[in-house]
């Protein structure tokens, strides 16, 4: 790849070269085709182990990540400027994946996917108790109304409830503590690298649960939860072929994802995130005959209103900061 001359300067993005089009089109068809993937994923785990399907799924993606930096980001080298904070966003998306696909086998994909999407309202929190940011009332009291729309789904005190209905809020909690790990100590680094560390991490995540379940049995909690608590199954092409489609649909759905974050404004993408729970609900009734009642879709509603609005809070905060900060500028 030929080296920009030493004078020459990347222009710096500004509104007019935003795509919101592009980037709400692209947004949307990667959490389409994500939808689909846990929904494969769904039906690979009857015939897998978590850790087997993250081993195989995770070296496939790796595989593909070694051959795009290689043809297309050339010149990209993918080594963390700080190793420590790479690692640890990786363990954390790590531990939003166990309790993702953890609790795949034993709820709807509207269930899993509204206890993810709970993560805006972690990070709100997050923001607050760690890197002491200001939370107004207005996001607590958007907070307060997600944690109301959860208890609509899981419905506690019910014979509806299971304690794996806590697994995709164990997902959310994960997965904001990743956004605020990769805000506070991961902005400079290379998004390659960023993709290489999960993807590794995945791996011998992965690895290690096979091995370990493989070698040590728990005969009890292998007979209630096969999918978590055993190693390695025996596998045919038909699973392997599922593995591969999972594997594509999720790298390329994430490229899909930074592309559109790259293209618009994240907090004018906010809402179209949520999309997600839509197309997860739509999935899980074409292959399974799920529908959620009318009190989950309530709080499924809910989740979505106040996880929007703590994104489009931060987003004026942010651009209030930014003002001041041109003030005085001047």
């Amino acid at each position: 790849m030929k080296k920009l001359p030493e004078t020459r300067e990347l222009p710096a993005a500004t509104p007019s070269a935003d795509q919101p089009g592009l980037a709400a089109s692209l947004l949307v068809t990667s959490l389409f085709f994500l939808a689909l993937q846990d929904g494969l994923v769904k039906i690979a785990s009857t015939d897998v182990s978590i850790w087997q399907f993250q081993t195989l799924r995770s070296a496939l993606n790796l595989l593909m990540l070694v051959i795009l930096a290689r043809f297309i980001w050339g010149t990209v080298r993918p080594r963390p400027k700080r190793f420590w904070a790479v690692a640890l966003r990786s363990l954390f998306l790590v531990g939003a994946m166990i309790f993702y696909f953890g609790a795949i086998p034993f709820l709807s994909l509207a269930q899993i996917a509204s206890g993810l999407y709970t993560f805006p309202l972690f990070v709100a929190l997050l923001s607050f108790l760690v890197l002491k940011e200001r939370v107004g009332p207005r996001r607590v009291l958007a907070i307060l109304a997600g944690f109301c729309g959860t208890l609509l789904i899981m419905k506690p005190g019910t014979d509806a409830f299971s304690y794996t209905m806590l697994m995709p809020i164990g997902a959310g909690l994960c997965y904001a503590a990743t956004v605020v790990t990769t805000r506070r100590l991961c902005r400079e680094e290379s998004p390659v690298t960023l993709a290489f560390g999960v993807s590794l991490c995945f791996v011998s995540a992965g690895i290690l649960g096979t091995v370990f379940f493989s070698a040590v049995s728990f005969p009890e909690l292998a007979a209630a939860w096969p999918y978590l608590f055993t190693g390695w199954h025996p596998i045919g092409t038909g699973l392997l072929l599922l593995v591969a489609a999972c594997s594509v649909l999720n790298l390329f759905a994430n490229i899909g994802l930074a592309k559109a974050y790259q293209s618009a404004e994240a907090s004018w993408l906010a809402p179209f995130d949520y999309s997600y729970l839509v197309f997860a609900t739509g999935w899980g009734f074409v292959l399974w005959g799920h529908l959620p009642d009318a009190v989950s879709l309530a709080g499924m509603v809910v989740i979505a209103v106040s996880g929007g609005f703590v994104a489009w809070r931060e987003r004026q905060e942010n651009s209030a900061r930014g003002a001041d900060f041109n003030r005085s500028l001047r």
